[in-house]
């Protein structure tokens, strides 16, 4: 995998890396041109198991036993409702998430449309959110567009404008996205951090790093609060412009709201220990990560800051597919990114993991394994008060002989 495609299905933070902080939101965004799908009963829709039990014979069953896109939910819908059943609005909303979870996008888009044209049900915003995103998956981003022009004045809501935003910066339309972050900021409705890391987020995506902080301008001039993603992106773009007199600046601001939130106290610790162990610093500006991809410093510190944020939000799973995915690539990498991965690992616990990268950096054909470098985290652990991991980093030095006096 490419690093850019990497740090795109990563950051992508209305869907990845947001699901995880706005857990109680459906946004998984949606909506476009009017589909119309036929409400006729057909041959389409086949009982792939026959045979189930009784009990597993409800609407959700029938329709994720459809499996094939050709197959119509319409049709099953329309089937339950003539056999004298009820949809309530919640199970349609229920089995639509279930569906797009497992990337069934055009049957949770024929569940999208049955509810635009059964007009019992009330739409919420996030319904019609999730049906701009199922349309740009199914039909593409000109179809999404055009539904969303088409809705009426009352629709245009901070959640079906974000909606199409995710979608243009998903497929990095920077001049698309300006054009409605503009609208955004005109419409003078009440948008929250996700709109705002949706564009910080696509200036990181296609490199534009500069125009980060001016969004975080944004954000603060509307009161917006900032979340820990807004931070991260914010922290990542001054870190790639190796600006790390204002990542300390913004670190501080952080200290100052972070409370009691152990997220942000993993996060704030991960963050000092990058910057104070990693060198990083204006001197590294002139040395590049060449590749047959051209992978620049400013490209793995933004990657560096994906495995950051995830060590700060507890998310060991996706430490461990961001590392995975890395490594595939067989990209050089240097002393600060193992540095980066080994503290995330130490800092949720997980000494085994760090000690297995510790091993792959021995390995590696590419970078050359640094033992002070190691010795550095342990003190940089110490320095921030963390003595228990320092401990555990120094017991996994001490087990694999690789303690810098001896070298």
């Amino acid at each position: 995998m490419a690093f850019r495609s990497l740090f795109q299905s990563l950051t992508r933070n209305s869907g990845l890396v947001n699901n995880a902080h706005h857990h109680h939101r459906s946004h998984s965004l949606l909506n476009a041109s009017r589909f119309v799908s036929s409400g006729a009963v057909t041959s389409d829709y086949v009982e792939e198991t026959p045979n189930s039990a009784e009990g597993d014979d409800d609407l959700r069953s029938r329709i994720l036993r459809l499996r094939l896109p050709k197959r119509s939910a319409t049709n099953v819908l329309q089937k339950w409702i003539l056999q004298g059943n009820s949809i309530p609005v919640s199970e349609l909303r229920d089995i639509s998430k279930e569906l797009r979870s497992s990337q069934r996008y055009k049957h949770a888009l024929e569940i999208s449309e049955w509810m635009v044209t059964h007009k019992e049900y009330e739409l919420s915003d996030s319904d019609y959110a999730d049906r701009i995103d199922l349309l740009t998956k199914v039909f593409g981003i000109d179809a999404a567009e055009r539904y969303f022009e088409a809705l009426p004045l009352s629709t245009k809501t901070c959640e079906t404008y974000t909606a199409l935003l995710h979608c243009f910066a998903g497929a990095r339309m920077t001049e698309k996205a300006e054009e409605l972050y503009q609208r955004i900021k005109d419409s003078n409705l009440p948008f929250d951090a996700l709109t705002y890391n949706e564009m910080m987020t696509l200036y990181m995506s296609v490199g534009q790093v500069e125009k980060v902080p001016s969004v975080v301008e944004d954000l603060k001039q509307q009161k917006v609060v900032p979340d820990i993603f807004t931070y991260n992106l914010w922290i990542s773009s001054c870190a790639a412009a190796l600006n790390i007199d204002e990542v300390k600046r913004i670190l501080e601001e952080m200290s100052n709201v972070a409370g009691s939130d152990e997220s942000w106290m993993r996060y704030l610790n991960l963050v000092n220990i990058y910057v104070n162990v990693g060198n990083l610093d204006s001197a590294s500006s002139n040395s590049l990560v060449e590749t047959e991809k051209r992978i620049t410093q400013s490209q793995w510190i933004t990657y560096d800051f994906l495995v950051i944020l995830y060590g700060g939000l507890g998310e060991k799973d996706k430490l461990d597919q961001i590392w995975n995915s890395l490594r595939m690539t067989k990209q050089k990498m240097i002393s600060r990114n193992y540095i980066c991965i080994i503290s995330a690992y130490l800092i949720l616990d997980h000494a085994k993991e760090a000690g297995d990268v510790i091993d792959q950096w021995k390995q590696s054909t590419t970078t050359d394994f640094d033992t002070h470098a190691c010795k550095r985290i342990v003190d940089g652990f110490k320095d921030i008060g963390l003595d228990e991991v320092a401990n555990n980093l120094n017991m996994i030095i001490i087990e694999k002989n690789l303690n810098p006096e001896n070298n």
